[in-house]
């Protein structure tokens, strides 16, 4: 249905403004009502309006000039009471078409001012998305991935740190080595929204929290970085499933066999070597070990098992 919308005015803006103004409305689709296309000698507009039932009209456009403005009906009718009874159901929206003074009525309602009677494509759009509700502003996007995906935050870390994080900890565990290359998962993050800019301050935040150990290269845009043993410890807690249990069956399979190294204790228990290293790595900080000791390649080769082990072994 064609919004209905009445154009109220003075009668000296009629020729110049009004009626072409009205006439395009209605080309564009706008039922716009005009006192010479709708009134007889005699009647009163504010009573036809009321009277003639037409409350439910889209909306009032009020032409403001500097002669309607010292109209009797814009001094005396158009009031507060009146603005309440258009607006109760209806848009109301004042088009100033020169430099005059707004009703009081009218100052807390949003105008739309016409500097050029004889050009104002611009002006007329907005009033027009005004009647049909529409806007000219971009199409809103989809929503980043990173702000939607299921993550654990981890401590003192966002949303974005806590992703690169998880990441670099999946690549870690899925390869068995700590030290990770920012290329390899860079795909996977800027698939979720996340930025350039953003991942390398990450990596920062991330080296300067202790979640990583950075090796930063003059002219890269990336560098290269580790896991450290807390940072893949808070991902392991959040993410590996039943790891107090898997620590347990790595404790008791190096008590049962003190001269194993990790990778036949990784296959013992049917853990990826990265999580094993890494539970031997929190044993070793702990002082559970008499000796131990890790080749350049990361193998790690217990030789003795300490009190300390022992004895947290029989309170599990």
């Amino acid at each position: 249905m064609n919004p209905k919308v009445f154009v109220i005015h003075a009668s000296e803006d009629k020729a110049e403004f009004v009626i072409p103004f009205a006439t395009r409305l209605r080309s564009e689709g706008v039922d716009a009502w005009v006192d010479e296309w709708e009134m007889t000698p005699g009647d009163r507009i504010i009573d036809k309006i009321f009277n003639e039932g037409i409350r439910n009209a889209k909306a009032f456009i009020i032409v403001l000039s500097k002669h309607s403005t010292t109209k009797p009906w814009v001094r005396e009718e158009l009031d507060a009471s009146f603005v309440k009874r258009i607006s109760d159901g209806s848009k109301i929206i004042p088009v100033l078409i020169d430099d005059c003074d707004v009703p009081e009525c009218l100052k807390s309602t949003l105008w739309q001012r016409i500097q050029n009677v004889n050009s104002y494509d611009l002006e007329f759009a907005k009033i027009s998305n005004a009647i049909f509700e529409t806007h000219d502003k971009p199409a809103l996007g989809e929503t980043p991935k990173y702000l939607t995906s299921a993550i654990h935050l981890m401590p003192s870390l966002t949303r974005i740190d806590s992703i690169v994080l998880k990441m670099a900890c999946d690549l870690a565990l899925a390869s068995g080595n700590a030290r990770v290359t920012p290329n390899v998962i860079i795909k996977g993050l800027k698939e979720q929204g996340i930025t350039d800019d953003d991942i390398v301050e990450s990596i920062e935040i991330l080296d300067r929290r202790g979640y990583v150990k950075a090796t930063q290269m003059m002219n890269l845009k990336y560098w290269d970085f580790t896991v450290t043993t807390y940072g893949f410890e808070q991902y392991a807690m959040a993410y590996i499933k039943d790891y107090e249990s898997i620590i347990r069956s790595v404790a008791l399979e190096i008590v049962n066999n003190e001269d194993f190294v990790n990778g036949s204790i990784a296959e013992a228990v049917h853990q990826p070597i990265m999580l094993v290293n890494h539970i031997i790595q929190l044993f070793a900080e702990k002082g559970f070990f008499v000796s131990v000791a890790k080749s350049l390649s990361g193998t790690w080769k217990i030789l003795g098992i300490a009190s300390e082990m022992k004895r947290w072994i029989r309170s599990i």
